[in-house]
């Protein structure tokens, strides 16, 4: 199916023309175009600052459009700003003169608000602190315009088929993911615990990803974060499932290179966006009920 792309220096997106599904594929921590600001600034090994990346995840998702959904993937990394955070969070442990912006909550205290102050271990990404013009910047640049068009395409998506479904994707590392009864999940679906989604889709997209032989879990370690918590309105015609998938199935987590099963894990995803991408389909299950 063919499809149109819109190509920024903050994100890529393609929409099928015409769309055939409610739902919309995202990655908003995939990007891998790494500043030179951000290169010359670190003391960080290129692995070492790329470990917080969603690495390829967008690669995993490129036949949604294909399969009759919208995808949109952020270019620039998560290092460098976090799109999976309100635009509020800002650290004053990095960020310069922040006075009464300055953000609070656990997640800024371990570095991780909007501007990231350390990557996986945590491991800091600079040795002192940064303008708050450059933290300002970043956000004009790299995250106002990624939710501007995230939102947009939500709205536009929901217009269309009177309700709109959001897959954020993320990855997560194998090391963060603790063995249950049956073993370490393989995918953990976050909805925030019913609050972003409703229990028929988290049912729905449970199915895809068990039906072809993956442990799911919900909720636990990640329930969903900014991004769940600001589009999820299920009332409203807008859900949300935050969708982490273990780096152990596709990622050489060393190296943050595709390892030996990213070609086969790569073809079974894409039987899973097809199967996700008809749940949103018109005349659906979901949609007749």
């Amino acid at each position: 199916m063919p499809a149109a792309l819109t190509e920024t220096p903050a994100y890529r997106l393609w929409r099928p023309a015409p769309a055939q599904s409610a739902v919309v594929f995202a990655s908003p921590h995939s990007g891998r175009d790494y500043p030179a600001a951000l290169r010359a600034r670190t003391a960080l090994s290129p692995e070492s600052l790329r470990s917080s990346e969603d690495a390829y995840v967008d690669r995993l998702l490129e036949t949604a459009p294909g399969a009759g959904a919208a995808l949109i993937a952020a270019r620039l990394p998560r290092a460098w700003v976090d799109l999976n955070r309100a635009p509020d969070e800002l650290d004053p442990a990095l960020i310069e003169d922040l006075g009464r912006r300055a953000g609070s909550g656990p997640r800024v205290a371990a570095g991780l608000g909007v501007i990231p102050r350390v990557v996986s271990g945590s491991r800091a990404i600079y040795s002192g602190k940064i303008a708050l013009a450059d933290a300002e910047a970043r956000l004009a640049e790299a995250w106002r315009p990624y939710h501007d068009a995230l939102g947009a395409l939500l709205e536009d998506t929901r217009a269309r088929f009177g309700r709109a479904i959001l897959l954020d994707m993320h990855s997560m590392p194998s090391e963060a993911i603790e063995p249950g009864p049956r073993g370490a999940p393989e995918i953990v679906l976050g909805d925030r615990y019913g609050a972003s989604a409703r229990a028929a889709t988290v049912a729905a997209i449970e199915e895809v990803f068990t039906g072809l032989g993956l442990r799911v879990a919900r909720n636990a370690p990640f329930a969903g974060a900014y991004i769940a918590a600001r589009y999820g309105r299920p009332a409203e015609g807008i859900e949300v499932v935050q969708v982490e998938i273990s780096r152990a199935l596709y990622l050489d987590e060393a190296t943050v290179r595709p390892g030996l099963r990213f070609g086969p894990f790569a073809a079974l995803m894409a039987r899973a966006v097809a199967s996700l991408a008809a749940i949103g389909a018109e005349g659906g299950r979901l949609a007749a009920e």
